[in-house]
């Protein structure tokens, strides 16, 4: 056996929650780049290059942006991106069993149609309360780092403050409509792909419960997700990062692409995309077994009589 023993006892609501939040958060500080060079490429061709700089591929424009702004650009929004993650991994996986088991009444076994409700209801209601932290994250991520050119925002808080000054309670929440739409597609993609896949395995004796068959159903749900979330996902990001009055909606943010730059601008940051996406599967899911698991044998242990 590879990593800790499954509990014998299923973990409670809160170790679920909290187990699903902090393993987001080593997920996303070690993905942060990457998913800063997609937020980069996926602006890119809205407006022209800020001081001649044009982005190629993502390890191009990692490359870049370490070569004009730094190595600290790479990480850019982190604390808004770990203040997201805890609110929105913690709703969306943490109580994804939970929502599985009351659409179901408890029953063993679920239908594919009873996991993928239970995975765009648990990413919808992650987002209606933490969309904020999203707006916040992707904007540090487009702003750049050179010098004569102005910041938008120097701080976390600041940013908070001023978009809510700027733009009210709707700039807080700009974006929300797509970011459901593509929260839904990716929770659901993500948790049940990586819940078939993992069944499958064990139901077919391939591996047991372990690291090693955490990573491969991570790993294909990474990838799934990406095929089917990334014209969302682009939207999402340009129209969040858009300054009032540019895009008239989401609808309208999608023709303007579809019209000026085709299809293809749908599928920009594709590979950084999956990269992100299909390392921060391999690193939440393997993490959240195994601080799920280890909570549980501290909680054993706390309980246990002396």
């Amino acid at each position: 056996m590879v990593g800790l023993k499954p509990s014998d006892v299923p973990p409670p609501l809160g170790v679920k929650m909290l187990s699903a939040g902090s393993a987001a958060c080593i997920a996303d500080m070690i993905t942060f780049p990457l998913d800063t060079a997609k937020v980069r490429l996926q602006i890119q061709g809205e407006k022209k290059g800020v001081a001649g700089i044009r982005y190629r591929g993502v390890f191009g424009t990692i490359s870049t942006m370490i070569r004009t702004e730094g190595p600290k650009s790479l990480y850019n929004g982190l604390v808004a991106g770990l203040q997201r993650q805890m609110c929105f991994a913690s709703v969306r996986i943490g109580l994804y069993d939970n929502v599985k088991n009351f659409y179901t009444g408890g029953k063993d076994n679920p239908g594919v149609l009873v996991r993928i409700l239970a995975g765009c209801t648990t990413g919808a209601m992650a987002v209606s309360f933490a969309q904020p932290t999203d707006v916040v994250k992707v904007r540090f991520q487009a702003q750049m780092n050179l010098d004569g050119v102005a910041r938008r925002y120097n701080g976390t808080m600041q940013a908070y403050k001023l978009i809510f000054q700027n733009e009210g309670l709707r700039g807080l929440w700009k974006g929300t409509l797509p970011n459901i739409t593509r929260n839904a597609l990716v929770n659901c993609t993500e948790l049940v792909t990586y819940d078939l896949i993992k069944e499958g395995i064990l139901r077919h004796n391939l591996m047991s419960d372990n690291l090693p068959c955490h990573f491969v159903s991570a790993f294909g749900a990474g990838f799934v997700t990406t095929v089917i979330a990334s014209p969302v996902d682009v939207v999402k990001t340009r129209y969040m990062n858009s300054p009032p009055g540019q895009y008239k909606s989401a609808i309208n943010c999608s023709w303007t692409m579809l019209t000026k730059e085709g299809p293809t601008a749908f599928y920009k940051g594709f590979v950084p995309s999956f990269l992100r996406l299909g390392s921060w599967n391999i690193v939440m899911f393997v993490s959240f077994e195994q601080i799920k698991r280890a909570m549980m044998v501290t909680k054993k242990r706390i309980e246990a009589p002396n």
